[in-house]
């Protein structure tokens, strides 16, 4: 059984990880046997928009491409956010034709992000990745059914703990994102967490993997 990566913007083609590479329309390596495309907040460019989106669209019907992101909002940034919703909106209607998960950007915009998974009318898992909030930010997206993805802010934050042993198995994935620690050094910290061996956590986040991902078991 491999780790999972949920979230890297590093390939390593290591044979004990299924690694979801992130990937931009305008740089892309058509190498990568797993990986995720989208535009990411910070990257918006309104004049490259059309042919950024058209080429979302030409890899989702990949089989290669088995995720949508990572996109989504972020109100810490200069980007207009009314454009960043607009942006977002336009990615998740390209899942109307093909279904596959959303691995999400979100930067204190929850209750917009809850928003627009409501309004897209979508069956696709939404994942945040990179989860560092407080419990009750954790419960408010796991009740409207979202997925959260740990990694470096579960290593930097000692107090992220406690919300990550609560979270419940079934929702949870664990990824490195651009940090410098391995992933194994993320699954023995999740855990020790959660008290359970990391061939126990590796089960755990294959399973899911399986489920969102819609891989015949």
């Amino acid at each position: 059984m491999k780790f999972v990566n949920l979230h890297t913007h590093f390939y390593t083609n290591s044979d004990s990880i299924l690694e979801i590479v992130n990937q931009y329309p305008n740089e892309f390596s058509s190498e990568i046997p797993h990986y995720s495309i989208g535009i990411h907040p910070w990257h918006i460019d309104e004049q490259c928009l059309n042919d950024d989106l058209k080429i979302i669209k030409e890899k989702l019907s990949t089989k290669e491409c088995i995720a949508l992101g990572e996109c989504g909002l972020d109100k810490r940034i200069d980007k207009i956010y009314s454009t960043q919703i607009d942006v977002f909106e336009s990615q998740l209607n390209l899942l109307h034709e093909i279904s596959k998960p959303v691995i999400l950007h979100c930067v204190a915009s929850y209750d917009e992000v809850i928003s627009c998974k409501k309004n897209s009318g979508l069956s696709s898992p939404f994942i945040i990745h990179g989860f560092s909030k407080n419990s009750q930010v954790a419960k408010q997206l796991l009740q409207q059914d979202f997925y959260l993805s740990f990694g470096k802010y579960l290593l930097r934050n000692p107090e992220l703990s406690d919300v990550f042993r609560k979270i419940p198995n079934e929702k949870i994935f664990l990824e490195t994102d651009t940090i410098a620690e391995s992933l194994e050094e993320v699954y023995t910290f999740a855990a020790n967490c959660k008290n359970i061996s990391i061939e126990e956590m590796k089960e755990i986040v294959w399973n899911n993997y399986q489920t969102v991902f819609n891989i015949k078991k």
